[in-house]
């Protein structure tokens, strides 16, 4: 199987600060970097890293070909990323002494694709593949009814949080992923209790206290705790845990094991600077799982 993402590709500009600016303030970087981005682009290499096929659509600008030649760098299949006149889509990210972040994001390219591009690539998905989304490009909606209709296992990543968004896609969507806050915010909009949203699955993240799967249809919650580790950036790590999460089931894991799959992926991930490029291979996750296996006492 194959899992398809129609996400963003940005280049990702990093602020190294003391603190993150309060409004009005203006504060010096002590170091500033610069590399591959975009939760679309985070999450396929997530997929690519964890041993599945990562198929990526995308739209890119005049300046963008670096973005794609890194992409398949590392493991994505970039046929189907476009390139056009809108400048591609970049991030202005700060990053404070505590790892935590501020980020302002300019869609550009990402929000131009073409229907008939999307068309056009998921005229070779089949049934049972995958398909991810995130709220950072346009054409969301009518890429999952297509790949519904398909057949296709279709994730929705509904972040940026729009309440429009969501409504429009959560028809044609099997798993719904969203971070505590935004889970609480969809439940106020749509007048549902989070657990009573009409998904087969939503997963909710919850960063440094882990992340719950819920199995709606059968009522059941698998949870996973966050290995404690020190952060030196969080920015990207719940694309690399969503990524990893729907490679584990792509490859036929379960659902705890794939959750404990991701939560090992993010938590490497988040001891090293940048998103795209700090993401752990699977040979890596897998070491680490086993170290953790070896440090924990028999019951």
């Amino acid at each position: 199987m194959t899992v398809w993402n129609l996400g963003s590709i940005n280049e990702d500009r990093f602020y190294r600060v003391p603190a993150l600016p309060k409004p009005g303030e203006t504060v010096t970087a002590k170091g500033f970097s610069a590399g591959l981005g975009g939760k679309g682009a985070n999450q396929s290499v997530a997929v690519a890293k964890a041993g599945s096929t990562a198929r990526h659509i995308g739209r890119i600008g005049p300046e963008g070909a670096w973005t794609c030649e890194r992409l398949a760098a590392l493991g994505v299949d970039v046929k189907h990323v476009a390139q056009g006149d809108t400048p591609t889509g970049h991030a202005n990210v700060h990053v404070d002494d505590a790892g935590e972040n501020m980020i302002v994001v300019y869609p550009g390219a990402n929000r131009a694709l073409e229907l008939q591009q999307i068309e056009a690539a998921l005229a070779d998905a089949h049934a049972g593949d995958y398909l991810m989304l995130q709220n950072e490009t346009n054409l969301t909606e009518r890429a999952a009814q297509i790949a519904k209709e398909k057949g296709l296992f279709v994730v929705f990543s509904a972040a940026p949080f729009d309440a429009a968004a969501v409504r429009a896609v959560l028809p044609f969507a099997d798993m719904l992923v969203l971070n505590e806050v935004e889970a609480l915010q969809l439940s106020a909009a749509v007048g549902r209790a989070v657990d009573d949203m009409p998904v087969s699955w939503l997963l909710v993240t919850k960063g440094a206290s882990g992340a719950v799967l819920k199995d709606l249809g059968q009522g059941v919650d698998h949870a996973v705790a966050a290995f404690p580790v020190t952060p030196i950036d969080t920015t990207g790590a719940g694309d690399c845990f969503i990524g990893y999460v729907v490679a584990g089931l792509e490859q036929g894991l379960g659902p705890a094991k794939a959750m404990r799959l991701g939560a090992a992926a993010a938590a490497i991930q988040v001891t090293r600077p940048g998103t795209s490029d700090a993401i752990p291979d699977r040979a890596e996750v897998d070491a680490f799982l086993a170290g953790i296996e070896m440090r924990t006492p028999a019951t």
